[in-house]
């Protein structure tokens, strides 16, 4: 009963303040570090339009070959990057991983050949796989399910801001370094941004707070520490905490891959993952390089008129990341809004393509609303890694961090071929495969976002009677905590192998 009191009261001063401090260090650092990860892994589209690509002698391909194979290492070192902070201090992975990347990008302008960057390319994707889903774990360990979403949404919207203005910073490095001590601009490009990355690994050793349970944070008293693990109603017993279990074995994996959340999230986020690929490809850029019309845009206006994507996404993603935080974390509207936006937009455009003047005005008009709408589902990696988070509450944290992390993996290795099937430049002004694939998607997230609902739902009705029965019964207590395979479980019966 007492849980249940603290779950419902409004926050007290104590608990506010705490807030304001953890959002100040966490927010800060993750969003910095995500900005940095942006400029550090897209520096190498433009240094290849700046000079690069004659120097080096790039041929046929192989620009396709350099970022693929950064994916590849991007997608190997997700779970073991998330598995790593259950023992290692976030403190001292997170900013080890930035000096690499940092490292590992200054050393990018020393290369003279395509094919030592591919090398240098695959070891950045292993480290920079850290940010992206060990934020989200983060995210999840701090802040309780009202206060999830807008955080979450805060540290995407840093990400989509990178995208906006990552290019004008890079455009202006070269322009002012080129020739600057003998080297070109596009190697300047590849120093400054490791330098940049440098202080905010820095800041990150110093100041970031690890998780609650162990946070040694000089900013942080005694009390608000106890604090920041009571108030999210943590059912891990001391034993656990002070524990390492043994997530290197079958049985660890076995209980991973026959869970609900691993194969509902995953694939949630794969198919999301699909509906976001319509606006993150650059469609609207190619649809105007290969205008209907053969109209001929500026340079300025193919640069400058697709940042509006992005700027509707910040928007979307902030307000849907705040009202599902709002409504108690109802984030599954988000997947049913995203169905209805994908739908109606491939319609839009599938229309103006079968119109009877599809490169006049009227058509254009509906294709940039189109896409521009379409921004709006870059509200979906907010919301449902909050979701992921919400409801592995009552898991142990190394079982949340290996989904989350399996999301993102799962994500990335169907990316790896969905835009080349679906989304090819050659396609372009239309992507009409393109556009049926997004309907395919939207309508089977609707889908699969239902059935997820129902899911967490009957599952949180066992877990309160399950907690019903432990509390009316010792022997259950202790039955409810015991690790299995070595790994600390909770809110979990002895004989439910699977939940």
């Amino acid at each position: 009963m007492a849980e249940s009191t603290h779950e419902v009261k409004p926050r007290g001063a104590n608990e506010r303040k705490l807030v304001r401090k953890i959002d100040f260090f966490i927010l800060t650092f993750c969003c910095l570090s995500y900005f940095v990860n942006y400029l550090d892994r897209t520096n190498l589209n433009n240094a290849y339009v700046s000079g690069m690509k004659e120097e080096l002698g790039f041929r046929g391909n192989q620009l396709n070959v350099i970022n693929t194979v950064f994916t590849v290492g991007y997608i190997i070192g997700q779970i073991p990057s998330n598995l790593a902070l259950h023992y290692v201090k976030p403190r001292y992975f997170f900013p080890t991983m930035m000096f690499i990347w940092a490292g590992l990008t200054m050393i990018t302008a020393s290369t003279h050949t395509p094919q030592a960057i591919m090398a240098i390319r695959f070891f950045q994707g292993l480290a920079e796989a850290t940010t992206f889903v060990g934020t989200h774990y983060i995210l999840g360990s701090w802040y309780t399910e009202r206060e999830l979403g807008k955080r979450s949404g805060i540290f995407t919207a840093s990400g989509l801001a990178g995208t906006m203005i990552g290019g004008f910073i890079q455009s202006g490095i070269h322009a002012s370094m080129d020739g600057r001590h003998g080297l070109s601009g596009w190697r300047w490009l590849f120093i400054i941004d490791g330098i940049i990355t440098i202080p905010v690994a820095l800041y990150g050793l110093l100041l970031f707070p690890d998780t609650p349970e162990t946070t040694t944070a000089p900013y942080l008293t005694p009390e608000e520490r106890s604090l920041a693990v009571s108030r999210l109603l943590s059912q891990t017993t001391e034993e656990d905490l002070e524990s390492k279990p043994k997530v290197f074995t079958w049985s660890f994996v076995r209980i991973v891959l026959t869970s609900w959340e691993w194969w509902g999230f995953v694939i949630l986020w794969i198919i999301a993952g699909e509906t976001e690929s319509f606006s993150s490809n650059a469609l609207l850029a190619l649809y105007m390089k290969s205008h209907p019309s053969m109209r001929g845009y500026a340079v300025s206006q193919l640069n400058n008129y697709p940042t509006g994507v992005p700027a509707v996404g910040i928007v979307s993603t902030l307000f849907w990341a705040a009202l599902t935080d709002t409504l108690g974390g109802c984030r599954e509207l988000v997947g049913y809004f995203i169905g209805v936006t994908g739908v109606a937009t491939s319609a839009m455009i599938l229309t103006a393509m079968h119109s009877a003047n599809p490169g006049g005005g009227k058509a254009t008009t509906v294709v940039f609303a189109a896409y521009y709408w379409a921004g709006t589902v870059y509200a979906c990696q907010a919301v449902f890694f909050a979701w992921a988070n919400d409801a592995m509450r009552g898991r142990a944290p190394v079982f949340r961090g290996v989904v989350l992390a399996g999301m993102n993996l799962g994500s990335n290795a169907v990316n790896a071929w969905w835009s080349i099937v679906f989304y090819g430049a050659s396609m372009a002004p239309w992507f009409e495969r393109g556009m049926y694939a997004m309907v395919a998607t939207s309508v089977a997230l609707s889908a699969w976002t239902a059935g997820l609902t129902y899911m967490i739902k009957r599952n949180k009705g066992r877990q309160i009677l399950e907690d019903g029965e432990t509390k009316g019964d010792a022997s259950n207590k202790e039955a409810g905590v015991k690790s299995k395979g070595g790994v600390p479980w909770v809110h979990q019966s002895a004989t439910d192998s699977v939940m």
